[in-house]
């Protein structure tokens, strides 16, 4: 046998003749036992219900073995795996960008949207922008950002503490689960 070979028999899935153990027990379509028996009489029961012989279990004493339509069972499991894919959601991360000398209403907005973001299930990156000589007063911009965090502490926990980055003080926020 070729590696080529080799590669595509380890991607498939065990099934009707490519079962090699000496005794599996063997599920019905009901799912009621029929027993630990050869894969070779186990192949006379699946073919005589013209249905497949499939390995669902190999680290179990003896390997379980399913009698079912391998088309439809596999058909179903791309089915789920497409449903999970559908629920999947990716955390993209929202920026809410301010001044260290921000008026009271617009910190406020900066929450709201904050929460709105957090509340969607995204992550939130709080920064404070520095013009000019504002850079000396990155402590102002710390404390800031520290109350911001404490403002939406039942939101969200923080996942990088203040940080001063070139010109920018920035913090990030994950939604609490």
């Amino acid at each position: 046998m070729t590696v080529i070979e080799k590669r595509r028999t380890n991607n498939q899935p065990q099934i009707n003749e490519r079962i090699r153990f000496p005794k599996i027990r063997v599920i019905d379509t009901d799912g009621g036992q029929l027993g630990i028996i050869t894969p070779r009489e186990a192949m006379a029961l699946a073919n005589e219900k013209e249905l497949d012989l499939v390995l669902v279990s190999d680290k179990a004493d003896p390997p379980v073995c399913r009698i079912m339509d391998y088309g439809k069972f596999k058909f179903e499991q791309e089915k789920k795996a497409r449903e999970a894919r559908k629920k999947q959601h990716t955390a993209e991360i929202k920026e809410v960008k301010m001044h260290y000398n921000i008026d009271n209403h617009d910190y406020n907005v900066r929450i709201a949207h904050a929460k709105r973001f957090l509340n969607d299930g995204n992550k939130v990156k709080a920064t404070v922008m520095f013009r000019g000589r504002e850079i000396q007063h990155s402590n102002l911009a710390e404390n800031l950002l520290n109350r911001m965090a404490s403002d939406l502490q039942e939101f969200a926990e923080v996942q990088q503490a203040p940080k001063k980055e070139g010109r920018n003080m920035m913090l990030l926020l994950a939604p609490k689960k």
